[in-house]
């Protein structure tokens, strides 16, 4: 509704949105009779699990990709006006049909919402002493569960025949899982679990490239201002650049694990020179 009224409020301009959902809301307006051919279709992959403006940066979309998603009706000049709005905003544009487009963020965005959110629902039941255990997996699985249930439960409805059909295959797998270990059938435990090794090792790598095999150098660090600088100066010297970084902080202490992760060319040359300079490594 909101893309209808801007294209009648606004008869000159070039109209585009942000929403995860494109199909469902085209066709609605094609069946209206809406004139969409100044209106792009836009969905920048770039969302937190906080909301609102105060969430915002200045770096959101940077390397980002935004997804435009254009009909046949779409005049081919309001495509370059959007498509430089985004590469303005340093963003990665990619083309997408509208069907395409949901069927590939049900996968890759909403199912994985449902399953976040649905893990994390099982902490509720859950004894203090058992939650109090909680490390760095549980958390970084279910961090997007933190999000906004009302924004959500608009885009998983607005989409809810793609994400049907994902978490219907998902919960086949489930069954068959919980089977494999009543069964204890260890066989079919390793055969799942590998499916979700090769499964992620297709996601993208660095800069949309195939993904690579690193290694990772687990550092103890203190909990105060410039350990963290220091330790990253540390690896700077030692010409190591850090591919990524985690941090998992003990459980009552005031220490964490820095868990760097670099090429498996750079670990032995990475661990011998913060174990020069006095750190200490775990693992």
């Amino acid at each position: 509704d909101e893309v209808a009224e801007a294209l009648k409020a606004y008869p000159e301009a070039t109209v585009s949105d942000v929403s995860n959902v494109k199909a469902e809301p085209i066709e609605a307006m094609l069946a209206r009779g809406v004139d969409l051919s100044r209106y792009v279709g836009g969905h920048p992959m770039a969302g937190r699990e906080v909301s609102g403006a105060a969430a915002g940066r200045g770096d959101l979309f940077e390397d980002r990709p935004w997804i435009l998603t254009p009909i046949s009706a779409t005049q081919p000049h309001r495509l370059e006006q959007i498509t430089a709005l985004a590469e303005g905003l340093r963003a990665v544009v990619r083309l997408m049909d509208p069907d395409e487009h949901d069927r590939a963020v049900a996968l890759c965005s909403h199912a994985p919402q449902v399953v976040a959110s649905l893990l994390a629902a099982q902490l509720l039941g859950a004894s203090a002493a058992d939650v109090s255990v909680a490390g760095p997996g549980v958390r970084d699985t279910t961090r997007i569960a933190a999000s906004d249930p009302r924004l959500w439960a608009q885009i998983l409805l607005a989409n809810a025949d793609h994400v049907a059909v994902y978490l219907k295959r998902f919960g086949q797998d489930v069954a068959t899982f919980q089977q494999a270990l009543t069964t204890r059938d260890e066989a079919g435990v390793r055969e799942l679990l590998g499916r979700g090794v090769e499964g992620r090792g297709r996601l993208p790598g660095k800069h949309g490239g195939e993904a690579a095999d690193f290694a990772t150098v687990s550092v103890v660090i203190e909990d105060a201002p410039g350990q963290l600088a220091a330790l990253f100066v540390r690896a700077g010297e030692a010409d190591v650049n850090l591919e990524d970084v985690r941090i998992e902080h003990t459980l009552g202490r005031l220490r964490a694990i820095a868990h760097l992760v670099v090429r498996p060319e750079s670990e032995q040359r990475l661990r011998d020179s913060l174990l020069d300079g006095g750190w200490r490594l775990r693992g």
